[in-house]
């Protein structure tokens, strides 16, 4: 991960190329690229039986088949990488029948380290990370300009945040304890989400889609609805406020 960051650091300082793709134009560049080369070459040597799937690798269903399955973001909040922001981060998780094993998130710029295994915690460079516990009130909350705006009325109490464009990132601030809540808008992938996913569990903390299910990765359409990353009590609290008005956050 942290020979990931130094390719795209690197990559940054140079004049690269960046383009759009997809139907709705999302970003990529040439670190993106790189960085995605750089990790198919390395994790397969860390798991060799585990399948690919990444955001800028054309999709192969039959290799993700496998029991294992690396789901890569090289760079997530492309962007804010574009735009010389620092809020921009590398995303890794091996799935195992549908959810995260193990998790890797790296910051660059900010040189934070998140990781994470099934039933061994999450750390922080090192240090072990736990959910901020308590109520709505004065709870900094993240998310989409829109959601943020509607939560607030629904919960005056709560402190919108500036926006954080990595959404890996956004989420695990919960688990980090920087934020107490945080949203994702519908149409997140398994790149965006998966990593986080098992950061935010791993810290104490709760993350699910607004009917309250938790997340299965690796399907064959890599997609999914709004969510909230909170602890238990304040995701209880926000999924109380979400659940029967879903039509107004989407």
């Amino acid at each position: 991960m942290r020979e990931a960051g130094d390719l795209a650091r690197t990559t940054r300082r140079t004049e690269f190329k960046h383009w759009t793709k997809g139907a709705d134009n999302s970003p990529v560049c040439e670190g993106d690229i790189a960085v995605n080369d750089f990790l198919h070459i390395r994790l397969p040597g860390l798991a060799p039986q585990a399948g690919w799937l990444s955001e800028e690798t054309e999709d192969d269903p039959a290799e993700r088949e496998a029991t294992y399955v690396w789901i890569v973001d090289p760079i997530d909040g492309t962007r804010a990488y574009i735009t010389g922001r620092a809020d921009w981060t590398i995303s890794v998780a091996l799935i195992e029948n549908g959810r995260p094993l193990v998790a890797a998130l790296y910051a660059p710029v900010s040189d934070e380290m998140f990781l994470a295994s099934r039933g061994g915690g999450a750390t922080l460079n090192g240090a072990a990370m736990r959910v901020s516990c308590g109520d709505l009130d004065g709870a900094r909350v993240a998310g989409p300009k829109r959601t943020l705006e509607r939560i607030a009325a629904l919960a005056p109490g709560v402190l919108p945040q500036p926006k954080v464009f990595s959404l890996a990132l956004r989420l695990t601030r919960v688990a980090q304890g920087e934020l107490e809540a945080a949203f994702a808008s519908n149409g997140g992938h398994d790149w965006d989400l998966a990593a986080a996913d098992l950061l935010v569990h791993e810290a104490g903390g709760v993350m699910t889609d607004f009917c309250g299910c938790s997340l299965t990765y690796n399907r064959p359409r890599p997609k999914h609805g709004s969510l909230i990353a909170a602890d238990a009590a304040r995701h209880a609290a926000l999924l109380d406020l979400v659940r029967d008005r879903k039509a107004e956050f989407a």
